[in-house]
């Protein structure tokens, strides 16, 4: 009788348990329906963030775009072997670098702030600075009589104008102006990769992209156009030491060229810095020890107080 007892005790529990009071029920269907709403809510939360998203990324394409057309392709980086903290200039570089400018370059772009005796122990000896300087012909005077005469360069002469003035220039290149090339590398933004990518980064136009004739189609020059046809090709020269010119070359050792003449004192001053820091280090160890002897004693000192005398 017990157990059949606790048996029907148990039926009656987990039935009352089973079955929510009719009180409960519509509190139960409200928060059935709320949990529906909020799920929905969290959806077009996550929908209008997505959307968000595609939006920005898509407008940050399109800046770039302009952007890239604008100012043109961002350039590489390249390892130019000068770049280094106690790194020096390759002078056989800037020698065949001069070659190329000379034979490539000089026709168009002048370089107004050298002179021939800058070139005097960087790329050439002295004797061959004054046979190069004496081919040119330079307008120089007044003389004793008042008139301007023709005379050989020499090595305080400066480079040799392609044109008279910039008109000139402007009519002879269809109304573009060839810069000045003395200090190309410090003008330009990244100027060493950037006159290098240039210099080597003539392409085909892509599709849908028109240049207009006397044009040429480069991504590194902002808006893609540019008057200068590429100079550099393989094989366009003969280097002096026989090194093979190909397209790179070339426009490793003009950069190199040009990055010596906006900079000529690079190499003067790193090695004045390294002898700076050296000395101050000297400096800075003697102060070190001799603060040390000098303290060490005082620091060292012990102070006794004697409380009872």
């Amino acid at each position: 009788m017990a157990g059949r007892a606790i048996h029907h005790l148990l039926r009656r529990r987990l039935h009352s348990q089973s079955t929510a009071p009719p009180v409960l029920s519509p509190l139960i269907s409200n928060i059935d329906q709320k949990g529906v709403e909020s799920a929905g809510i969290k959806s077009l939360r996550a929908l209008a963030l997505l959307g968000a998203g595609v939006s920005g990324l898509l407008g940050f394409t399109t800046i770039a775009s302009a952007d890239e057309a604008e100012h043109g392709l961002s350039c590489p980086s390249y390892p130019w072997p000068h770049k280094g903290i106690l790194s020096s200039y390759d002078h056989a570089s800037i020698r065949r670098g001069h070659q190329v400018y000379q034979e490539v370059c000089a026709s168009c772009h002048s370089m107004s702030l050298i002179s021939y005796r800058d070139l005097v122990g960087v790329a050439y000896t002295e004797e061959e600075v004054k046979a190069m300087a004496a081919e040119i012909e330079v307008i120089d005077g007044p003389n004793d009589e008042g008139e301007m005469f023709t005379r050989p360069g020499k090595l305080s002469d400066r480079f040799p104008q392609p044109y008279a003035n910039e008109a000139a220039a402007r009519f002879a290149n269809g109304g573009a102006y060839p810069p000045d090339l003395s200090l190309i590398t410090k003008a330009r933004h990244d100027g060493q990769n950037y006159v290098f990518a240039l210099l080597t980064g003539y392409r085909d136009p892509p599709a849908g992209v028109s240049i207009r004739e006397g044009l040429h189609y480069n991504p590194y020059f902002p808006g893609g156009a540019i008057a200068m046809p590429k100079m550099l090709n393989d094989g366009a020269l003969e280097y002096e030491d026989g090194t093979p010119a190909t397209e790179a070359q070339m426009g490793k050792d003009v950069v190199t060229f040009l990055s010596w003449a906006a900079e000529p004192e690079m190499e003067e001053r790193k090695l004045m810095g390294f002898k700076w820091i050296f000395v101050l280090s000297l400096a800075l160890l003697q102060a070190a020890y001799y603060r040390r002897m000098r303290w060490s004693v005082i620091k060292s000192r012990k102070l006794v107080l004697d409380v009872v005398n």
